[in-house]
């Protein structure tokens, strides 16, 4: 006779981008030893293949996780851990008043959001003439550029892989950047002036991100210190 299947509670959450209304299950044992495993090679293909194979299957395989953005799969994976694990992650940060002392400190799950830039645009008006329209960093594109964040070393990769359109702004031509190769996107691109490069710098800097302010006392010097955690990879340090 077979063995009875196991009840797994459905949740629901509000995908941040879109606000539409999706239901999650938390994470089976299976699927946790996939995140170990992959948090125990150190690789950061590995991390993100997991993160990605979690969120698919948590969500009844309803999402296509390849078009939505980074901070959305950061925050649904976020609520899955939240029911599957507990719903305070309890952390180790660093203390910035002295540079080398560590507090512990919890942060309730359920308080992480993703927060949002009041001046942020992915319209970026390069001159009177031309602009670009960008599309924020997906899971695969993160994967398939070998990166976990972005930073100075990586900004020319992650933009290029984050062209929508570029376009006439008197309406006559616009560009599809899946119709150009990434050689001449990166041609493109290295032609910006500084100000023009500082503004599409901008786009990321003020971009939707999960995000949250602390406080925590350090404990060798009683200073109180404010510190955000952003990225994922902040909640479970």
């Amino acid at each position: 006779m077979a063995l009875p299947k196991i009840d797994v509670p459905i949740y629901e959450l509000v995908v941040p981008s879109t606000d539409e209304k999706i239901k999650y299950r938390p994470f089976l044992i299976k699927e946790e030893k996939v995140l170990l495993m992959a948090m125990e090679s150190g690789k950061e293909e590995d991390v993100i293949q997991a993160v990605k194979t979690i969120v698919t299957e948590c969500t009844f395989n309803k999402l296509k996780l390849g078009s939505i953005p980074m901070f959305d799969v950061e925050y649904i994976f976020l609520q899955i851990r939240a029911k599957s694990v507990g719903e305070v992650s309890k952390l180790r940060v660093l203390c910035k008043d002295d540079g080398k002392t560590y507090a512990n400190v919890e942060v309730d799950l359920n308080k992480i959001q993703v927060q949002v830039d009041k001046s942020h645009t992915n319209k970026i008006e390069l001159s009177d003439e031309m602009g670009i329209i960008m599309n924020y960093p997906t899971i695969d594109s993160f994967s398939e550029a070998g990166i976990s964040q972005i930073n100075a070393e990586n900004m020319l990769d992650v933009i290029v892989s984050c062209i929508g359109e570029i376009y006439d702004k008197g309406g006559e031509e616009v560009w599809d950047a899946k119709d150009s190769t990434k050689k001449e996107l990166v041609e493109f691109v290295e032609q910006l002036n500084t100000q023009q490069f500082a503004d599409v710098q901008a786009f990321y800097d003020t971009m939707p991100k999960l995000k949250h302010e602390i406080t925590v006392k350090n404990p060798k010097t009683k200073k109180e210190n404010n510190i955000t955690l952003s990225g994922l990879s902040d909640f479970f340090a």
